[in-house]
């Protein structure tokens, strides 16, 4: 079965999907990538989506709007990915997320906007999206779904192994690590990786991020302000968590500022939240006692933050998660594709200990293609493993 993944994740700067074709392989599974692309936003569309995200007010037709203009960015990419690779069975669009509503941390609600429909009319292929929403209802957070995928990529590792996504929030796929729970994970968001960089870069109007980590390498961190921004009540919130914009923002980092009492110049400012990235990840990595760490996202391409998690975690290799086979710009499209696949097959595709649910659950809403919507039988059982490998 070939399913197409789409998602534009927290740094809400495009659209990134992935082709895969799925064949079970005993009590596993074998995932072949036919393709991937990454189609960024135009200047215009994205300009409008930034003004709208929290904490900024915005009106419901400004949500209704972009939740057209995003749905048809979707369809664009996916009827280039498949007049580039050819046809595919299922389209699975995450879509772009514009407020993740978690209140006394608990995941109440969630919104993920970018029209299905758009898609379905487009290429004639039934779509998948919505994929959040099921577990909020089953008491999880809706996040982070990738860690899905990551528990069957984590399967075949010594040691102790560990994924972490550096997007605009950063995410983890731990061991569980305990006799009462074998095999099982525990998932969660620790905290901001690109979001309040990116939004210090852009604010300066030096660009959308801080390419190579140049800016981070030239500032020396404000230790007063650090010591303001770990002091962040979410860090010391019990695993499962999720959280998002709505918490790290430019206000966010303001308030922190005037907190600390210190003026930083913009590059100090920039190492300072790259720093906090480090600190944060490198606490909660150490903790687990993690011996291979396999990085992927955007902030997996910068070095400031990498070689300062090297250098915290002596003890663990620290690697791209291509090292398993998962492209470290494509990981997340490769997972919504495994989770339509699951969708298809009437398979949950979560992982409760994961997402802190009551159960797993079957997710997303089913927008109809052309035709007949003709699925494949159901699966007795979930996979145990996913062996990726590349078409090149």
């Amino acid at each position: 079965m070939r399913v197409l993944g789409m998602i534009s994740g927290t740094s809400h700067d495009g659209i990134d999907s992935a082709i895969v074709e799925f064949t079970p392989d005993g009590d596993g599974l074998r995932g072949r990538i036919a393709h991937t692309a990454a189609a960024p936003y135009a200047d215009a569309l994205r300009a409008r989506l930034v003004r709208a995200l929290p904490p900024s007010p915005t009106t419901l037709a400004e949500v209704c709007e972009l939740d057209t203009l995003i749905g048809r960015a979707f369809a664009d990419a996916a009827a280039a990915a498949i007049a580039e690779a050819g046809p595919v069975d299922l389209i699975v669009s995450h879509g772009q997320t514009v407020y993740h509503w978690v209140d006394g941390g608990h995941a109440r609600g969630t919104l993920q906007i970018g029209q299905p429909a758009w898609i379905a009319e487009r290429t004639g292929t039934a779509v998948v999206s919505d994929v959040r929403i099921r577990d909020i209802t089953a008491g999880g957070h809706g996040a982070p779904l990738v860690s899905y995928l990551d528990g069957l990529l984590l399967a075949g590792l010594d040691g102790v192994p560990a994924a972490l996504n550096l997007g605009g929030i950063s995410n983890i796929t731990l061991p569980r690590g305990d006799t009462d729970h074998p095999g099982r994970l525990t998932a969660y968001d620790i905290g901001p990786a690109n979001a309040l960089i990116d939004a210090a870069v852009a604010r300066a109007g030096k660009g959308g991020f801080d390419a190579d980590g140049r800016i981070a390498a030239s500032g020396t961190v404000d230790e007063r302000l650090l010591s303001v921004l770990l002091d962040e009540p979410y860090y010391r919130l019990p695993a499962p968590k999720s959280t998002g914009k709505e918490l790290f923002h430019l206000g966010y980092v303001d308030e922190a500022v005037a907190a600390a009492g210190t003026s930083p110049g913009f590059a100090d400012l920039v190492a300072t939240l790259t720093e906090l990235t480090v600190r944060t990840v490198a606490a909660d990595v150490r903790a687990a006692g993690v011996t291979t760490l396999l990085l992927s996202g955007g902030g997996a391409h910068n070095p400031t933050i990498v070689d300062g998690l090297r250098a915290a975690l002596p003890g663990a290799r620290v690697l791209p998660s291509d090292a398993v086979g998962a492209p470290s710009d494509d990981k997340e499209a490769i997972a919504f594709a495994l989770i339509g696949w699951c969708t298809a097959h009437g398979l949950p595709a979560t992982d409760p200990a994961g997402t802190g649910a009551s159960a797993p659950r079957i997710l997303g809403t089913v927008t109809p293609g052309a035709g007949p919507l003709e699925l494949p039988a159901p699966r007795a059982a979930t996979p145990r493993f996913l062996t990726l490998e590349s078409a090149g």
